[in-house]
């Protein structure tokens, strides 16, 4: 699968490509033995060697490249987070993003549930700050839930106002409960892309801000050779 991977990026003829996932990929040795078999740090050493090979193509041909990746606990840890993500260290040195998605609870309709409310930590980055946090819910059959995020965010900017379960928007009341005024919005899209149009530019004037602070205190260019584009994620449930 990388030996592919590394074929595609080379060809220039793919902007993305995605593996799914690291804890999958299985060293040829691997295949061929036994059950039983020990192969100590086999896949780690494939890591190391495939992303060395990788990086510079990676960064010739202008691809992003996402892997993703499922947590393993570590033995005998007393002290500290006992997780781990499988393929050893080279991809943690080697990506430029490492993304943590947390499943944190469940969406329901009665007592179907429908989706899931989603965490992401951002646990490395190489292209901006770090350490930000966000949460979205993600729906069965749809994906991420555009108009729970733009009430979110509507919310947090102060282009909504919340009172106790009641939402308005410039001074009239569209809805009791987040689901009654995701409806509102399905049903009003006009209003819908107003508020995403006032949420985009807040927050563009606001990254462009942070960025002006992040140039002037910038002194030297990024190395090479610390250009994988690549989103190492974590997966849990």
């Amino acid at each position: 699968a990388l030996e592919i991977t590394d074929m595609l990026v080379r060809s220039g003829a793919v902007d993305l490509v995605i593996i799914d996932s690291v804890a999958a990929l299985t060293p040829k040795a691997e295949i061929e033995g036994d059950m039983g078999d020990s192969h100590m740090g086999l896949q780690a050493r494939l890591m190391s060697q495939a992303l060395r090979k990788m990086t510079a193509n990676i960064k010739n041909s202008n691809t992003l490249v996402i892997f993703i990746n499922q947590i393993r606990m570590k033995i005998g840890v007393m002290f500290g987070s006992p997780e781990t993500t499988t393929g050893g260290n080279a991809l943690k040195f080697y990506s430029s993003v490492r993304l943590d998605i947390r499943r944190i609870g469940s969406i329901k309709d009665g007592d179907e549930v429908v989706g899931n409310e989603t965490r992401v930590k951002v646990v490395k980055n190489k292209v901006a700050p770090p350490f930000r946090q966000t949460e979205f819910q993600i729906m069965y059959g749809t994906g991420i839930h555009r108009l729970g995020e733009i009430i979110d965010l509507g919310v947090k900017i102060g282009l909504l106002d919340k009172s106790g379960a009641w939402y308005a928007y410039q001074g009239d009341k569209i809805g009791q409960g987040k689901k009654n005024v995701a409806q509102y919005l399905q049903e009003n899209p006009d209003i819908a892309s107003e508020l995403e149009q006032k949420i985009r530019a807040e927050l563009l004037v606001k990254s462009g801000n942070q960025d002006d602070n992040v140039h002037e205190i910038e002194k030297e260019p990024a190395n090479d050779g610390e250009v994988v584009s690549s989103i190492d994620t974590s997966k849990t449930g």
